[in-house]
């Protein structure tokens, strides 16, 4: 089949490669605009324009994929069907009528959950244990088409964001292939969503970085490990003895059992250098200072002197009180 391709994100890139090395054709590939980045704003391509360049295929960048030229561009194509991953616009009904074969998306996680531009950072937030990419049909509503392929792997402990939006990128094309062939004999399965299954996966934002001690230490794992490496969770070292501050981020933690009836304030070190939280205690291995490098918090407390009684506080109760 003549094969159409829209993504703008890296996550498909193990997709795209697939589709160029198996025996259908890669008739057309479209990717959003460069946008600017980085404290110069210089322009930065998107990780498949940057693909294409790398390759030498013919990508097109399209501001707005609904465009009178770009739906043209599209049907000069000609292809058969659409294949779209992390693309980053909404593709109208007429756009996904230019392929006789109609069009699919490959989604990272298990819908009808995490249903939106978040799925990978929520199962981490949430605790999830098993997690898995989903190929779908394109629907007017966000990540509602009916199920194709689904499949499934196990989220580890040690998980973050990187590594498991990796092993979900890994795992896509086995799954998109077979769907496509799938497609192609005419013994494709369409699965409706169960409605009442929803739940949602709405757009990071730097705010869900801030990290709130009064939580239980094991939420807080979970938040540590959803937002590395970006934006990361944050919270502001204060020392006890010299009052000053510093701004961290926290890459790795792990959570620590207490049973101290006399729980004193979230935030504070306790005699094992573990931050008290709303439960039990967090235990962190390694942060990131701002403007320094990565380290071990075993180096950071002894280049800060930390001692029982210092305080992590939250990023946004700083913020507040420098604005005040």
């Amino acid at each position: 089949m003549r094969i159409v391709f829209f993504g703008s994100a890296g996550f498909g890139i193990p997709c795209l490669e697939a589709i160029v090395h198996s025996r259908h054709d890669l008739a057309g590939l479209f990717t959003q605009p460069a946008r600017p980045a980085g404290r110069r704003r210089a322009p930065r391509p998107t990780e498949v324009a940057l693909w294409a360049q790398q390759n030498n295929r013919r990508c097109i960048e399209a501001e707005n994929i609904n465009s009178a030229l770009s739906f043209q561009q599209v049907a000069d194509c000609q292809g058969d069907l659409l294949v779209v991953i992390a693309f980053g616009q909404k593709i109208s009904r007429a756009a996904i009528d230019l392929f006789p074969k109609g069009a699919v998306n490959v989604h990272a996680s298990l819908l009808p959950k995490y249903r939106g531009a978040g799925p990978i950072f929520w199962a981490l937030m949430n605790g999830e244990t098993q997690t898995g990419i989903s190929i779908i049909t394109l629907d007017e509503r966000m990540d509602a088409g009916q199920i194709l392929t689904q499949s499934r792997i196990q989220i580890d402990p040690e998980d973050t964001f990187q590594t498991l939006h990796d092993k979900l990128s890994a795992l896509s094309p086995q799954a998109l292939l077979q769907t496509i062939e799938a497609i192609e004999s005419g013994t494709a399965v369409y699965t409706p969503q169960d409605p009442s299954q929803v739940t949602l996966a709405p757009k990071l934002r730097k705010e869900h970085g801030y990290i709130d001690w009064a939580r239980p230490a094991d939420c807080v794992v979970n938040q540590i490990r959803a937002l590395w490496p970006w934006p990361g969770a944050q919270a502001v070292y204060v020392s006890g003895k010299s009052g000053r501050s510093s701004r961290v981020t926290i890459k790795k933690a792990h959570r620590v059992e207490c049973s101290d009836l006399n729980h004193p304030a979230c935030g504070l070190l306790n005699e094992n250098l573990d931050v008290w939280c709303g439960c039990d205690a967090l235990r962190i291995e390694e942060l990131k200072p701002a403007g320094s490098t990565l380290m071990s918090f075993d180096s950071f407390a002894n280049g800060r002197a930390c001692r029982p009684g210092d305080l992590f506080l939250p990023l946004d109760q700083v913020l507040k009180g420098a604005l005040e």
